[in-house]
């Protein structure tokens, strides 16, 4: 029986990454379907959870994505909706890739050095990746404070996820790379996960800075997040400190994902979501 990966998206066209991954992760089929909404979902959940016998539903699984985390995870919550006792696939949030990306970062940081006790900042903190990634490390016993442009961004951000995981953020403003060399001084860990291209720190901004012990940048376009640093870079040391670099843990990024793609087919009650994505990372890194 063909393992079927149906890809809901929430974006006009499914994203074509993540239907690659889901070939490779090994699904036999993925059959992508965008602009799904909370209120548009329901006959598609139906027609996944009503086609095969309860022994061969394991062969069916959801996966959730998009460029929208917000309405991504309502879409996750929508779908889970319509299952009850009997009647239910296995299924991923990961839009945007944030929970893969997320974790994969967060895991590869932990396996370099401390984290819990440490001061955490999460530059450019109010997108997907940014807000999964300041969790992870609060729930790794960091404190952590996410940056953004504005004030009103970040306390939106930091509030969001105490609404869905009961953490505790710290926002600020940081609106330039000079406020940003400011929110990090006496920080142990830098992580950045701003918009492609955008340079959010100079060389000069950490280079001498003797409180930062690790740092990891998202963002693999040039100009890179963090002056200074390679997208290469996989732990390797630079002015004492330990970089990595979005292709560093990139390929924790990509096999995360594909492992949890082939998890979703061995039964039909498995749930990705950022807490159990980021557990299955941490014995990956």
């Amino acid at each position: 029986m063909k393992k079927l990966l149906f890809q809901f998206d929430t974006d006009l066209h499914p994203s074509v990454f993540d239907t690659v991954v889901g070939y490779d992760g090994g699904a036999d089929q993925v059959i992508g379907y965008g602009g799904l909404s909370p209120e548009n979902v329901k006959p598609l959940v139906e027609g996944a959870i009503f086609t095969r016998a309860p022994k061969d539903k394991k062969n069916t699984a959801i996966f959730v994505g998009g460029s929208d985390m917000v309405a991504g995870q309502a879409l996750f919550n929508a779908v889970q909706s319509h299952f009850f006792p009997g009647f239910q696939v296995s299924v991923m949030l990961d839009s945007n890739g944030s929970n893969t990306t997320a974790a994969a970062a967060v895991a590869k940081l932990a396996a370099s050095g401390t984290l819990a006790g440490k001061k955490a900042v999460v530059l450019a903190g109010t997108g997907p990746v940014g807000q999964r990634a300041a969790v992870m490390l609060a729930q790794e016993g960091a404190t952590v404070t996410l940056t953004a442009r504005t004030l009103a961004r970040a306390k939106q951000a930091c509030e969001n996820m105490q609404t869905r995981f009961g953490v505790t953020l710290t926002p600020m403003e940081a609106f330039d790379n000079e406020a940003r060399a400011l929110a990090i001084a006496d920080a142990q860990i830098v992580l950045a996960t701003g918009a492609t291209g955008v340079e959010l720190l100079k060389l000069e901004h950490w280079r001498d800075n003797p409180n930062i012990e690790m740092i990891a940048d998202a963002n693999a376009t040039p100009p890179l997040g963090i002056g200074g640093t390679d997208m290469m870079d996989k732990g390797i040391g630079r002015h004492g400190k330990i970089i990595w670099g979005a292709i560093g843990f990139g390929a924790l990024k990509l096999a995360l994902h594909r492992t949890c793609i082939a998890q979703l087919f061995e039964d039909n009650k498995q749930v990705f979501d950022a807490e159990n994505i980021f557990a299955l990372a941490k014995t990956m890194a």
